[in-house]
């Protein structure tokens, strides 16, 4: 029988279930959002490439901002209703953008004000939904959850961003806006139909602020081989930011290509991210789930190189190729090294440690959003990918120097060793 139809497996999860269609409805609506929103800057506000930088940079903020303490605050809560605040407020948030422009009243500033506090509402749902995942199905199907998890986001980077570029050019970027607004609202709903009790946080109590966070820290910098894919995460995603930066410019203006062509090539580009998330769980059983974490970026990064060689016409292809190569790698990499963290992090500092992770890794992106827009204005767009891609060729490296290459299987600390550890 197959895998999926098992009856352990999750699939039979009411719960998890609930918390999969959520997840799949709010990530659809992420996609189609990263796709109109630069899209609107461009062909409506006549965004340079500067502020297509700062956009970047305001959508991805919050985790340089807020990210530590996000991770106290889930530790000391229950986490759903976290995750649910987190929708609504992206749902009220993005519905002002179509509002504005059908006033002919949107600017810029709005524009990147909306980002930035959407991103301290995602900040909040990301932290609270790794945390919540090992309460609600047990961390011997963490692999299976994530997989899953990751599934519903390589799809919606497929469907989305075609759905996006679609729909700004049937009836306009901003009203194709309204699309990611309904799908948090949509989402928010379906994450009140859990009805699984969530356990009494054990990190409820005291303590101060700056302790908590550094508590967190510690166990994120003192654990060699997390540290060594944090760092990695952290390099990956400043040069992924890069790129995604001047992705919009490069493909309108260097490949001449329509708001509907643009949504079609990042829709195929995003395949190699499903395809990932589908092979993710045998990818880990055939080579081991610990050598997946350095093995996958060592053989995929560099073939990133090929974006910037694509050219108008059917050279394009090569955008396509290099990015859905890299969607690859990341899907698979993401799956295995957060089923890691959630392995070895006792629970009650499993929200300070993704929002540490978070903080760091994430936090790199506002600095490749910034990186990428002044080095567009200065060097051009198609430099700064070739600067971009070499950076992400290198990203290996950290995981290479870590034990992570003598280990095959999670060590799955147990609670109290892990606590001693910290």
């Amino acid at each position: 029988m197959l895998a999926a139809m098992r009856r352990d497996s999750l699939w039979w999860h009411q719960e998890f279930r609930r918390l999969w269609a959520g997840q799949t409805v709010g990530q659809f609506g992420t996609y189609v959002g990263q796709t109109v929103l630069p899209l609107l800057a461009v062909t409506v506000l006549g965004a340079s490439a500067w502020e297509m930088g700062v956009l970047t940079a305001a959508g991805t903020a919050a985790f340089l901002l807020v990210g530590l303490p996000a991770g106290v605050l889930v530790d000391r809560v229950r986490r759903k209703p976290v995750m649910v605040a987190a929708d609504l407020g992206r749902a009220v948030l993005l519905v002002s953008v179509p509002i504005a422009a059908w006033a002919e009243a949107l600017t810029f500033v709005q524009l990147i004000g909306v980002a930035l506090l959407v991103s301290v509402a995602t900040v909040l749902f990301d932290v609270a939904y790794q945390s919540y995942l090992p309460s609600l199905v047990g961390r011997g199907q963490l692999m299976e959850g994530n997989t899953r998890l990751q599934s519903s986001l390589s799809a919606a980077e497929v469907v989305g961003p075609g759905v996006g570029g679609g729909l700004a050019q049937l009836v306009g970027a901003a009203s194709a806006a309204l699309t990611t607004a309904i799908s948090y609202l949509l989402s928010g709903l379906l994450l009140l139909r859990i009805r699984t009790a969530e356990p009494r946080p054990v990190g409820r109590g005291g303590g101060r602020v700056g302790a908590l966070v550094k508590e967190g820290l510690k166990f994120v910098l003192g654990e060699t081989s997390l540290r060594a894919i944090t760092l990695s995460t952290a390099l990956s995603n400043l040069a992924v930011t890069v790129l995604v930066s001047m992705q919009i410019l490069f493909l309108t203006r260097d490949l001449g290509l329509t708001p509907g062509a643009v949504g079609m090539v990042l829709a195929l580009s995003s395949v190699g991210g499903l395809v990932g998330a589908l092979s993710a769980g045998r990818c880990a059983k055939w080579i081991g789930p610990v050598r997946a974490v350095w093995l996958i970026p060592l053989v995929i990064s560099p073939l990133a190189l090929v974006v910037p060689l694509a050219e108008p016409g059917w050279l394009t292809v090569l955008c396509v190729l290099g990015l859905a190569l890299r969607a690859y790698g990341t899907t698979v990499f993401n799956v295995v090294n957060v089923s890691y963290r959630q392995a070895i992090c006792p629970d009650r500092l499993l929200g300070r440690v993704n929002a540490t992770v978070r903080f760091i890794t994430w936090g790199a992106m506002p600095v490749g959003g910034l990186l990428g827009g002044a080095l567009g204005s200065w060097i051009g767009v198609r430099t700064t990918l070739w600067v971009a891609c070499s950076v992400l060729a290198l990203t290996p490296l950290p995981l290479l120097l870590s034990p992570l290459r003598t280990l095959r299987e999670f060590p799955m600390v147990q609670e109290g060793e892990a606590l001693a550890r910290t």
